[in-house]
């Protein structure tokens, strides 16, 4: 499935890759982030954390009239505030949404699936 916009000059499509691609560039940047989470853990080995190539596997996106709702999966480092760094990453992915693909996301739900701690 994709996002389909329509502008004077035609339609663009935007696949759900593409998205998931800019919504997991932009959640791993965040302060605290330790890395991507697959939303399928039984599945997938409940300790993996995901790849840039594997962004996907972290983040569902769906279409709801001309905006979209994304999930993102995520694992945090131990120490930081969760509540922050989940807002921290909410405020990022719509702004890289909007300014990289005008797409306006109507809602970034942050599932926190795991604690990391991370060596010295």
């Amino acid at each position: 499935m994709a996002v389909k916009i329509q502008t004077s000059s035609g339609l663009i499509e935007i696949s759900n890759e593409v998205i998931a691609t800019v919504v997991g560039g932009a959640t791993t940047d965040v302060f605290g982030i330790v890395g991507m989470a697959s939303k399928n853990q039984i599945k997938d080995n409940i300790n993996e954390i995901l790849r840039k190539e594997n962004y996907a596997r972290g983040v569902v996106v769906r279409q709801e009239d001309n905006e979209i709702a994304v999930d993102v999966y995520t694992i945090v480092s131990y120490g930081t505030k969760i509540s922050e760094v989940s807002r921290n990453v909410q405020e990022k992915v719509k702004y890289n949404l909007d300014s990289m693909l005008g797409v306006t996301a109507n809602s970034v739900n942050v599932f926190v699936q795991g604690v990391r701690v991370l060596p010295d």
